[in-house]
Order: structure tokens, then sequence, then C-alpha cells
């Protein structure tokens, strides 16, 4: 059964509609009508996650504009219709398989972006997304409340691996399910994180999510750096993969409190990343000793 809500957007006759799965905190639908096929998108805005969907809104279009993202068809109240691309959805195997590919996309995407953004400028700062998401876990009575002073503990210590670098136009959210490939070209969607920031969140955010190892790791730095990065570069890269995984931690912590996606268990996620973080740190302590 379509739903009225589908019904009631702007389709050009009769429309075949179908979930689109995987989603941890919107509801996606294929829509195809007489004009072809759209992808449709529920979501609303996150304070809670600093999703402002207004803003996602410029940035996707922004994106199509710089030639990154497909094109926004329609944008109302807690809703976008976008263009559906005949592409495939990346899985971490594709990233690890073709790390120069995804370092090029991204320092073009940097380089590209901030031209096409409009209004007033979003800063993603990851460390202090993690210091406000400790916030809203402990005023919301989190299951992992006990853990936050050790996590804060460890994400002062990130940062002060930080180095100072260029302030980009990023993306924010690199999980493997953002990359289509449509044979020829790569495209980046949902831009609910995206705005000005540093570059190695980008960058850490697409290995760690993909799990790359050392080797298809350096591959990407190089691709983007064109050469291999100093080694204080490299300490504060290592440094924002622990970080960027304590991130995606702490986001389930705060979806446990305030989502309700079908089918999803933030807590196991946060498990799950917790996890990752403990093996990253374990390599990055390996590689420049345990004080950061």
């Amino acid at each position: 059964m379509i739903p009225d809500k589908l019904r009631a957007l702007p389709f050009e006759g009769e429309i075949v509609a179908e979930p689109l799965l995987g989603g941890l905190s919107n509801e996606s639908w294929k829509v195809t009508d007489a004009r072809g096929a759209h992808v449709v998108r529920f979501g609303k805005d996150y304070p809670f996650h600093h999703v402002d969907r207004a803003r996602e809104v410029m940035t996707a279009r922004a994106a199509h504009a710089a030639g990154f993202g497909p094109a926004v068809e329609f944008a109302g109240p807690g809703v976008t219709v976008v263009e559906f691309l005949n592409a495939r959805t990346w899985g971490p195997e594709d990233l690890r398989r073709e790390p120069e590919r995804v370092g090029h996309l991204l320092r073009r995407f940097h380089d590209g972006m901030a031209a096409h953004v409009e209004g007033a400028a979003f800063l993603f700062w990851p460390f202090h997304v993690i210091r406000d998401y400790a916030r809203t876990i402990r005023a919301g009575g989190s299951v992992f409340a006990d853990e936050l002073p050790a996590l804060l503990d460890l994400s002062a210590r990130l940062e002060a691996a930080q180095v100072p670098l260029p302030i980009i136009f990023g993306h924010h959210d690199l999980l493997p399910a953002n990359f289509l490939d449509d044979g020829e070209r790569l495209w980046l969607i949902d831009y609910e994180y995206a705005g000005f920031g540093t570059a190695l969140f980008d960058l850490a955010g697409a290995a760690s999510n993909a799990g790359m190892d050392a080797g298809e790791t350096a591959r990407l730095l190089r691709a983007y750096f064109g050469q291999d990065p100093a080694p204080d570069l490299r300490r504060a890269f290592d440094a924002m993969q622990c970080a960027s995984l304590l991130r995606e931690a702490m986001w389930a912590m705060v979806s446990d409190l305030h989502l309700a996606a079908p089918g999803a268990d933030y807590r196991a996620y946060a498990r799950e990343n917790l996890a990752k973080l403990d093996a990253a740190l374990g390599h990055y302590h390996s590689l420049h000793g345990q004080e950061t």
C-alpha cells in the first residue's frame, strides 16, 4: 500500500513506490512516476544531532551544482525528493579496493563545494559534537552515562593531537552507503552533517567506517594530499580516526534516547563502534605512544 504522504507529493500520474531500507534516522522510498524514478526522504529537524533540514536541502542543492550529488526536485517541511541515480551503493569493500578514487573525490569535494554554499555558515567540529552529545546523554539518563568521564577525557586528548589545517566544506558522514557508483563516477548523498570543518574528519571517517588497513589508508592519504603526510599530520589523522569512531558511538547513544527507526538497535551500534574505537586506539598508541 502506498502511504498517503507519498501520494500528496507532486508526482505525475500513477506512482509505484518501494521502501529503501538501511537508514538509522530517516525514512526513504523509491518512487516511480510518469517522469521516471525519484528518491523520497522523510526526516525531521533533530536539534540533538545538530540536524537542520533546511540547511541539508541547501547543501544538497549546492552539491548538485558542484557536480557531486543528485538534483533536488522538491523540498517541503520534513520531506525531500531527489532524482534517482542508476548507481550502485558502495560497501566497505569498495572503499578498501579503491582508496585513491575516494581520496581524489574528497579532494575535489573539499576544494569545490564552498563556492556553491549559501546562507549562514555551519561549522562541524567533531570534538564540540562529542562534548554536546555528552550533555544530552547525561541529561537523558542514558545507560551509557557512567562511561562519559572516560570518553570525554579521551576526546580531549585526541583533540590536543590535532594540527592547524585550512578550513574546508566537508560531508562529515562518510559511511560506505553514502557513496554511489554509476560505473563512470562517484556520487555522494545525505548531507545532514555537512558544513565547514577539517579535511581530516572526512578522511578519517571514510577510512575507519570502511575498515581500511594501514596500506589502504596510506593510499587514501597519498591520493588526497599528493604525497605522504608529515609525521605530525599523520598523528593528527590517526587521532581523528579514533575521534570519528567515538563520535559515531555517541551518535548512537543519543539516538537511543531520541530516535526509534524500525529495526534499529542503537545500543548495539554504540557498542560496535566502541569496540572499533578500542582497536583503533590500540593501533594509535602502538604508533604514537600512550600520551597524546
